[in-house]
């Protein structure tokens, strides 16, 4: 079975992620993905370094994800043309672990860590989606301590993301992460066990 996991920014996909990986399901990362996309030689970096100027890159030649994400999270029009770049390798790759992963253990679930799912409009590849759900204020209060950045900042981010009420909506199942982990790990026990996985 194959089932898509998204949040918000700073929701805690990871957490959740992992949670669901110490109970046997096999996790797909699209950002682990999304960085595989842009190593050091490969084309797509290379077009990346052309269209936003060879500064993202650091000196060995990696992207700079820090310095990239401070010229696209300003400007809509500049992350939507880096979105239409990276987007098309990520999902293909994705795709195929996906497949190679239901095809070696049909038994397991398969879940794919997406951030932008929805945003992406990626929801009719999974027999089911789980949201991963904070509200927006504690969002900005992990977004701050994490990154270190401003309330202006951290809700700047945040607004580039469809509202975590939207995604809460149209998820099939939500885990709420607002409280403990505890609280959450209990949540992701009904779950699998829900699914006769446990």
């Amino acid at each position: 079975m194959n089932t898509g996991l998204t949040g918000g920014i700073a929701s805690g996909k990871s957490t959740v992620s992992k949670l669901l990986a110490d109970r046997g399901a096999i996790i797909v990362d699209a950002d682990q993905i999304a960085r595989e996309v842009v190593l050091p030689g490969t084309p797509l970096l290379s077009e990346v370094a052309q269209t936003f100027g060879e500064e993202i890159l650091l000196a060995d030649g990696s992207l700079n994800r820090k310095k990239l994400g401070s010229i696209v999270f300003s400007d809509e029009a500049k992350r939507k043309k880096l979105e239409s770049m990276l987007h098309p390798a990520i999902r293909k790759l994705m795709r195929e672990r996906m497949e190679d992963a239901e095809a070696a253990q049909p038994d397991k679930l398969v879940v794919v860590d997406i951030p932008l799912l929805y945003e992406s409009d990626l929801a009719h590849l999974f027999e089911e989606v789980i949201v991963v759900y904070v509200p927006v204020e504690i969002q900005i209060e992990r977004l701050m301590s994490r990154d270190g950045l401003s309330q202006e900042q951290a809700l700047q981010r945040i607004e580039t993301q469809m509202p975590i009420e939207l995604k809460k909506q149209k998820a099939d199942v939500v885990i709420d992460n607002s409280g403990s982990l505890e609280q959450t790990a209990r949540q992701i026990e009904e779950y699998m066990q829900g699914k006769g996985l446990r």
